[in-house]
């Protein structure tokens, strides 16, 4: 991080006034005292006085305890503390409150390629999540049982989460594209006792029937006595046997009435499951209490989404961005949710969709952008954005190109936050902020509250070098623990191990010393060679670059007593592109000049299709695990990708090289 680029979008001169972020650091200003000139001052004493932050914050949004915490934090280390002792609230109520919403106000439009457009106002949301939930509870359904979806992103599956958290049982889901043994291996874990499920969907021009899986799942999950049927593809819920309908669940919609649970801070509130490319998918517990405080963070102070925005998050049900969609009226912000293709209609289909609908906050994915840019659409020109304030960005580091991109075809006004963080906390650690200037390629700031830094290998804090990102206090979003894991060791072990006491979270991180920084890959996927460590998002933005390739997915593997080892490049073509001499000569050059001879591979193959799971990240460890004479069913869960054949190729390498 040595040569800064210029900012290419600055705050507006009133942000400190005119954005919730500047006016809630004036509040914590005058209620303690102290000067935070900037948002890097801020950042530093929310991490130097974690209690009072996050008790200022609850304050800030007002959230309904229903019995007062007796202090905001207790015990210690990591991860032996206790948020919040004592207080009780409901996931749902905070929700459902939907500040300076009217009941006649849309805050749902669920958009799909399966039916026409639902929208539903905050009266109709309130109404159906009363009736499911006393729906729910007629089926016998209380405080800490599992209710399972296997469902899309839709309104229903919103209102489910909904009555489900406000009965105090636990939520989880999986996308109907999950194949049927990624399914039982996650709900499996949890034992729910009631399933929601889709007849099927439709994808681009074809009708994918879930009726032989939806059989299959419940099959294998004993635990279930009651399915619940959203008819979808056919709209007969007599195409599941045995089925109970959505409208059936929900009659009497009328004379039910809206009731909370009140529950603990920490109280199980959903159970989100990680990626699962290699053995069982960790099952993730998060509570009612740090995903309403983390989410009113990130969504009031950094989205900045107030009554009347539309908040839009390209997701399904099985990444947690959806659960992260699903919290927007907790800030008085409508929902926007989509199923389907995204680029069925054209690649341009969902800035066409923002324009239609006046999205204020568009969220998407890195590699989306990339591909809008590669294929040169200008949404800015095509579209009337005026609407559009904010786009997010997650899902893998996005290359300077990208952030030049947004601000050339897209919007020069429009804030860019890249943000990085996990399904282990539900939420960023890093991204933009309305107070702090976007560069081409850097992330903005460390969010307030998350104690982010860079370990070298020795667990020392180092500043504008590559380190692990660690976080070295904790949030109230980190899990509650893993489900099944009584004693807390598979916890421990997930993220405490290398460094006791600071959570260790897997990429590499330089942060400079204003606090911005640059995510530059998972740690664990690293190409080291000569001793020399180099992250795989550069590297990725250098290859894609090139009009012949689609995609692309590169490992190391370890030093063979050379110091080097062997840097292995597998590309998925273009349509009527070909990898001849010529093409992997450009590669070369292309890495070589934009990066280093390091980065040059010492092969380059072309292959069907890059693996990437079903929330779009690549897997990189799982091949180089296969490469190295590891079965690919046991390096990783063919049914959690996007294209369970996609690692067929890599076994058929990794025999020839044996």
């Amino acid at each position: 991080m040595t040569a800064r680029p210029a900012p290419l979008w600055t705050p507006r001169r009133d942000a400190r006034a005119a954005t919730r972020l500047g006016r809630f650091l004036d509040r914590l200003e005058s209620d303690h005292g102290v000067e935070l000139l900037d948002h890097e001052a801020a950042w530093r004493w929310s991490i130097d006085h974690l209690a009072e932050f996050w008790r200022s914050l609850s304050d800030e949004f007002e959230i309904a305890f229903s019995a007062p915490p007796a202090h905001v934090l207790a015990g210690g280390p990591m991860p032996d503390v206790t948020w919040f002792p004592g207080a009780e609230l409901n996931y749902a109520q905070q929700v459902l409150a939907a500040p300076g919403v009217a009941d006649t106000a849309p805050i749902v439009w669920s958009l799909s390629q399966s039916r026409e457009p639902v929208v539903l106002t905050l009266g109709d949301v309130r109404r159906e999540v009363a009736a499911c939930r006393a729906g729910l509870a007629r089926l016998g359904i209380g405080r800490g049982d599992r209710v399972a979806g296997y469902v899309p992103n839709i309104a229903e599956s919103f209102v489910a989460l909904l009555a489900t958290a406000s009965l105090g049982a636990v939520w989880s889901s999986c996308a109907p594209e999950f194949g049927t043994r990624s399914v039982l291996d996650r709900f499996a874990q949890i034992e729910p006792s009631v399933l929601f499920v889709v007849d099927g969907y439709r994808y681009g021009d074809k009708a994918v029937d879930r009726v032989e899986e939806v059989a299959a799942i419940r099959a294998g999950l004993p635990s279930v006595r009651h399915t619940v049927v959203l008819p979808y593809l056919e709209q007969d819920p007599g195409r599941v046997p045995g089925a109970i309908g959505w409208d059936v669940l929900l009659g009497g919609a009328d004379e039910a009435r809206l009731e909370f649970e009140q529950v603990p801070f920490d109280h199980p509130l959903y159970v989100l499951f990680s990626s699962g490319t290699t053995g069982l998918p960790k099952a993730i517990v998060h509570g009612h209490g740090g995903i309403t405080l983390e989410h009113a963070k990130q969504l009031g102070l950094y989205g900045d989404l107030q009554p009347g925005d539309r908040f839009f998050w390209f997701s399904t049900t099985g990444w947690m961005m959806w659960n992260y969609l699903a919290s927007g009226p907790m800030v008085g912000a409508s929902i926007v949710s989509f199923d389907g293709d995204p680029g069925h209609h054209g690649v341009d289909g969902l800035w066409r969709m923002a324009a239609d609908l006046g999205v204020t906050f568009f969220g998407t994915s890195a590699p989306f952008l990339m591909a809008c840019r590669k294929a040169g659409l200008r949404p800015g020109k095509s579209f009337d954005l005026r609407a559009l304030r904010t786009i997010g960005s997650t899902g893998a580091p996005l290359p300077p190109e990208g952030f030049e991109w947004v601000y050339d075809a897209v919007s020069a006004d429009v804030l860019l936050s890249s943000v990085s963080g996990g399904t282990d906390v539900c939420t960023a650690f890093v991204g933009g902020s309305p107070l702090t200037p976007v560069r081409a390629g850097e992330i903005s700031c460390r969010y307030l509250g998350c104690a982010v830094a860079a370990f070298d290998p020795d667990g020392h804090p180092v500043v504008g070098e590559q380190g692990e990102l660690v976080i070295t206090e904790p949030m109230p979003s980190m899990p509650v623990g893993f489900w099944g894991d009584a004693d807390g060791s598979r916890y421990r072990a997930a993220y405490f191990e290398d460094f006791p006491g600071v959570w260790r979270h897997g990429d590499w991180i330089t942060i400079a010393a204003d606090g911005t920084c640059v995510i530059s890959g998972r740690s664990d996927s690293t190409l080291n060679r000569g001793g020399v460590r180099l992250g795989t998002s550069d590297f990725y933005a250098a290859v894609e670059e090139l009009p012949e390739v689609a995609d692309s997915l590169v490992v190391h593997l370890d030093d063979a007593g050379d110091g080097v080892g062997e840097l292995l490049l597998f590309i998925r073509l273009a349509p009527e592109a070909v990898l001849d001499d010529d093409l992997r000569a450009r590669i070369a050059a292309a890495l070589r000049t934009q990066l280093s001879p390091r980065h040059v591979p010492d092969r380059i193959e072309a292959v069907p299709a890059v693996p990437r799971t079903l929330s779009g990240k690549k897997l990189e460890v799982p091949v180089k695990r296969i490469l190295a004479g590891m079965p690919a069913d046991q390096a990783a869960s063919r049914g959690a990708l996007v294209d369970p054949g996609a690692l067929d190729v890599f076994e058929r390498l990794a025999a020839e090289r044996r």
